[in-house]
């Protein structure tokens, strides 16, 4: 891994893909086919992109059956404890509503209502993702949500992957159906004879996955358009150069696009840890993807003080963002810009993906210097609920008119001052 010492900042190379005008074209094109022609649609795309001939867009119960017979009992209570740890975690959020009563009569307040409807896209292609399945469905339940969505990519055999259907039947998800891509965001979007439309669509996708999501936005709200994994790791002298090597490749393993990058006040540490990354690279599976990743947007930057390390850890707002210094929680109230945080050596960041509890779905791309995790807010509105009184708007309607007459609505005015004519 390239070493630089810091200077006057850094900036991580960001990997925003808005694609191509060809591909958002082919969008356009099955959006456009799925909702003019439905479930006939779906299938064609089906056939074409997957290789698999449907008779059947939605997962049957023998199907759900025979997924449970390829999961061993060990995995079933690990999926099972995951589940709860996220579930107590969001609960946690839940939020009331409310209202207060003034003196004159006024009763102001806000209704909190969770979405009739919600669509969850879980990935397949080159790995199966049940994790996705529990992140994007808990807060969803947890909120109120009574009718969630799940669509997913068959695999050659025409099935959906066994985790991710155990997963899926273990919260109690009914309606599961065998179809990826942007056909499937159109057909959430729009519905089909067979899938009813949603009110709103989470969950990551390829770059096809991403450009229907950006395209249907506003018929139906999304999630984000995520971006490729981030890791930060901050570290002085204490810390360990084979764990952190192991946890920067956690994350270049995961697309040629991903970044990892080690934030240290330690050149000693640093040196250790490129040595560390070349020797771990050789015995991975997806050596070749970790490789292109750390390549292309894996760095190493040695900070002069610890002052000067969390303000690139700052500038750079990661995805995910691991403290491991000798007293991390001394560091945290400076920390102002990251997507989940991990305190410790103990606190490795696949421990957040699979089963801490909270969500695994973060702002990338920067974005977390304005957004926030998943969680049960995104799965909710709110309406904001207004009751004046006989006397409050008699003391307050004159007030109310001459700020109509400042914008030049007339119309406004004449309406509260109707009430006392």
């Amino acid at each position: 891994m390239n070493i630089q010492r810091i200077t006057n900042g850094v900036s991580l190379k960001r990997t925003i893909d808005q694609g191509t005008e060809e591909q958002r074209k082919t969008v356009l094109s099955i959006i456009e086919s799925v909702r003019t022609q439905g479930d006939e649609a779906l299938k064609q795309y089906t056939e074409t992109f997957d290789g698999v001939s449907l008779t059947s867009l939605l997962v049957s119960e023998g199907e759900k059956k025979e997924a449970y017979e390829q999961i061993s009992d060990e995995m079933l209570m690990i999926i099972r404890e995951a589940a709860a740890n996220i579930r107590d975690y969001h609960e946690r959020m839940v939020q009331q509503s409310w209202m207060v009563t003034k003196e004159d009569g006024t009763i102001l307040g806000q209704k909190v209502t969770p979405l009739d409807a919600v669509g969850v896209y879980v990935p397949g292609g080159t790995a199966a993702y049940p994790s996705s399945v529990l992140m994007n469905v808990i807060p969803a339940q947890v909120a109120g949500v009574k009718r969630i969505v799940m669509v997913s990519p068959p695999q050659k055999d025409g099935k959906l992957p066994a985790g991710v259907l155990v997963a899926a039947h273990e919260l109690g998800v009914k309606e599961i159906y065998k179809v990826g891509g942007a056909q499937a965001i159109a057909a959430l979007a729009y519905g089909t004879e067979t899938i009813q439309s949603v009110d709103k669509i989470v969950g990551p996708g390829n770059i096809y996955v991403a450009l229907a999501k950006r395209e249907v936005f506003g018929l139906v709200d999304i999630d984000s358009i995520a971006g490729p994994s981030e890791i930060v790791v901050l570290a002085d002298e204490k810390a360990r150069a084979n764990e952190v090597a192991a946890d920067l490749l956690s994350q270049a393993e995961h697309d040629m696009r991903a970044s990892s990058i080690l934030v240290t006040t330690s050149m000693t540490l640093a040196e250790a840890v490129a040595g560390e990354v070349d020797k771990q690279l050789e015995t991975l599976p997806r050596k070749e993807i970790a490789r292109a990743s750390i390549a292309d947007y894996g760095a190493i930057y040695v900070a002069d003080t610890m002052e000067q390390a969390v303000q690139v850890v700052n500038d750079l707002a990661p995805e995910h963002l691991e403290v491991m210094t000798e007293n991390p929680m001394e560091l945290l109230g400076s920390i102002r810009h990251a997507g989940a945080i991990f305190l410790g050596r103990y606190s490795s960041e696949p421990v957040g993906d699979y089963f801490a509890g909270p969500n695994h779905v973060l702002p990338t791309n920067g974005t977390a210097k304005f957004s926030s995790a998943l969680s049960v807010d995104a799965f909710i509105k709110k309406s904001s609920i207004i009751s004046y009184s006989q006397t409050a708007l008699k003391q307050h309607h004159s007030k109310i008119a001459a700020f109509a007459r400042l914008e030049g609505l007339e119309a406004h005015a004449r309406a509260v001052e109707a009430r006392f004519k």
